[in-house]
């Protein structure tokens, strides 16, 4: 792994664990795991619509999956399933070189961009993402 994978950046985001924690009473708990390195995410979430109203998240894993949780936990409430949904298509491209990072509010996944060159890394971003979506699935399903 080079020294990109582990900027400043990075680690100082992983440590802020922005909406680490759990929800009393959520609409959807969804725990997702990756079987190849052991990272597991949980996100909790309650929803008004399709909106995010609050969200909470506990991550057991690398720093990679540790900082992209808090940048959803600090940016995900108040966005709309398909905000969600565009935000993990562009870090998705991003990832295998085929996009720009996301632009507004979640322009600070640039920082992942290192990642595409480690190509067995890049679910470790990936995997906040894919519990959110699924959590919003099961949210949306049962309101």
């Amino acid at each position: 792994m080079t020294a990109a994978l582990h900027q400043q950046s990075i680690a100082t985001l992983a440590e802020a664990a922005t909406g680490a924690g759990e929800l009393e009473n959520p609409d959807a708990r969804v725990a997702v795991d990756n079987p190849v390195c052991g990272d597991r995410v949980t996100v909790d979430i309650r929803v008004a619509g399709d909106t995010i109203e609050s969200l909470a998240h506990n991550v057991r894993g690398c720093v990679l999956c540790q900082a992209a949780a808090s940048l959803i936990g600090a940016h995900a409430p108040g966005s709309s399933r398909s905000v969600i949904d565009a935000v993990r298509q562009a870090v998705a491209a991003m990832l295998d070189g085929t996009g720009a990072p996301p632009a507004g509010r979640w322009r600070g996944l640039a920082i992942f961009a290192p990642v595409a060159a480690h190509r067995h890394r890049r679910h470790c971003v990936l995997l906040p993402f894919e519990a959110l979506h699924r959590a919003l699935d099961a949210a949306c399903t049962t309101k």
